[in-house]
């Protein structure tokens, strides 16, 4: 009997601290609840919100990790804590998810603050799918004046798909695209939270000197390569070939898997360019990358246009690319 009810205080005991421990970490989770919520779409621009307004906020992202803006849902639990956001920053160039939730969002959150993080910037037409033409994309100046001084400038308007049909949503791949959307999140910071606004702005100017930085080191790296192609399966990176004078070459078709004949055709023009390497992103097919790598004798590199860390990530996908030229 006493060995029972030495076992039977034992349990109790443990009972005791595990829910002590629950309460301690429930407690913690209430407190980080203070923060001002704000929510965006996808992971670059949760570093972009946290660089400018570190503890100060709980960022909230809509596509998680692995998952494509292009396709994702948004769970219910998801929609719960937008719901509570003060703030969301749009990504505002076409991304899908937008274009399908902004709606019930702003629904859901009457009062909360919407900002456009396109505002300012050109948008471009995805790369020409003949693959005879190598085109970066034409610039689209639809987003009206780049002037971002304002937070009433990045203030969210409602847009149909069709505004942004055969435009490249792909904005944050270039720098210099970022730094105008880190200065429409700041605008839209300060709105909500106007006393701390010599922070953020401190912290915006030393996040974009580091952008400049990055910029500057892509320059140079990649000097005397203008006019170069790569070749990527899913045409994530022509703000990036844009802005750094070289071509995006692109397997994927208008969202979808090549025919024979598309195949043949980027078979072709890599063995023309002599592109040995074929730039996947986690989350698409690799097949169609595989079966064209085969054939020209090249190699299948991952690179991720959706990884939070977001200065180190380009650096690493400059490098990369920068081997992959041709």
């Amino acid at each position: 009997m006493k060995k029972i009810s030495t076992l039977l205080t034992a349990f109790i005991l443990m009972g005791v601290v595990l829910t002590a421990g629950c309460v301690d970490e429930q407690s913690s989770s209430d407190n980080g609840s203070n923060n001002i919520i704000v929510g965006v779409t996808i992971l670059p621009q949760q570093e972009f919100v946290e660089k400018i307004a570190g503890d100060n906020v709980q960022v909230v992202v809509m596509v998680p990790p692995g998952a494509d803006p292009h396709s994702y849902e948004p769970t219910p639990s998801q929609l719960t804590a937008l719901s509570k956001a003060k703030m969301y920053a749009m990504v505002g160039s076409g991304i899908t998810v937008e274009d399908n939730m902004m709606g019930k969002l702003t629904a859901l959150n009457p009062d909360m603050l919407v900002v456009d993080c396109s505002k300012g910037i050109s948008l471009i037409e995805m790369e020409a799918h003949d693959h005879g033409d190598e085109v970066h994309g034409a610039e689209a100046q639809i987003n009206g004046s780049a002037d971002t001084n304002t937070s009433e400038s990045a203030v969210y308007q409602t847009t149909s798909v069709s505004d942004h049909a055969n435009l490249d949503p792909h904005i944050w791949t270039s720098p210099d695209n970022v730094e105008v959307m880190v200065e429409n999140i700041y605008q839209g910071l300060i709105q909500i939270d106007p006393d701390n606004q010599a922070t953020y702005l401190e912290n915006k100017n030393a996040y974009l000197a580091e952008l400049n930085a990055l910029d500057k080191q892509i320059q140079t790296s990649l000097e005397g390569k203008e006019g170069s192609s790569f070749m990527v399966y899913h045409p994530a990176w022509g703000y990036f070939a844009n802005h750094y004078g070289l071509n995006e070459v692109s397997v994927e078709i208008e969202g979808k898997e090549p025919s024979v004949k598309d195949m043949q055709s980027v078979i072709d023009l890599a063995n023309e360019k002599g592109i040995k390497v074929i730039f996947v992103q986690s989350g698409f097919s690799t097949v169609s990358a595989e079966a064209i790598a085969s054939e020209i004798g090249g190699e299948v590199v991952e690179v991720d246009p959706l990884a939070k860390d977001y200065i180190d990530n380009l650096a690493k996908v400059a490098k990369a690319f920068e081997k992959g030229l041709a």
